[in-house]
């Protein structure tokens, strides 16, 4: 069966609003779904720090399953510049599994060594 254009909207805005309520009860109970921005998008979700309060872009994404990496590290990159962060990441959603917890982190090394380090190389 194929997804909707509304079907896949909400599933995308399910998988957001999992990760927010994920994020929330183990990271901070400041974060949430972040409001949208239009062309100046800086992510799905609000308030994800460094260990040193820096900001990190995070883009979550639901393909059924399926990834494209290359276009979404550059879009997460992009949040990233216009919110101002140290690194952008994105989180998609595994096939076969709900559990927020479970799912996939994609980077770049180098948005690896900012959250790491606090300093972007």
């Amino acid at each position: 069966m194929t997804r909707s254009r509304s079907s896949a909207k909400a599933a995308g805005a399910n998988h957001e609003r999992s990760i927010a309520d994920y994020f929330k009860a183990n990271v901070s109970r400041f974060v949430d779904k972040m409001p949208k921005y239009g062309a100046r998008d800086r992510g799905d979700i609000l308030n994800v720090e460094t260990f040193n309060s820096l900001p990190v872009a995070v883009e979550c994404k639901e393909y059924g399953g399926r990834l494209m990496v290359g276009p979404w590290l550059t879009e997460a990159e992009t949040e990233r510049g216009h919110l101002g962060a140290v690194a952008g990441v994105v989180i998609a959603k595994r096939r076969g599994t709900t559990d927020p917890g479970a799912q996939i982190v994609l980077m770049t090394t180098r948005d690896l060594v900012a959250i790491l380090t606090g300093t972007r190389p």
